[in-house]
């Protein structure tokens, strides 16, 4: 089923080669020499930006990274207050 409007067609065409690893300004690129105007072009991917955001994930929760320092025998070091920070701060 082949759709007759020509930005949903180039929206499709920028989604399939973004899949296969070209960058979208490759794409731009190639698009260009083949005839397609920027004004179109620049809608498609406005498009395709706001199809990609409508599937994208909503990340809930922020990841913790902790950072451990540890010896050559595989324990962790902890890393002791020096004096004067335990005095002034």
């Amino acid at each position: 089923m082949e759709e007759s409007n020509p930005i949903r067609k180039l929206v499709i065409y920028f989604k399939k080669n973004l899949e296969k690893g070209y960058t979208e300004e490759s794409l731009k690129v190639a698009l260009m020499n083949q005839g397609y105007s920027r004004t179109m072009i620049e809608r498609a991917a406005e498009q395709l930006h706001q199809d990609l955001a409508r599937t994208a994930p909503i990340l809930k929760d922020k990841p913790i990274i902790k950072h451990y320092i540890i010896d050559e025998n595989d324990q962790p070091i902890t890393i002791k207050k020096p004096f004067w920070k335990k005095v002034f701060g």
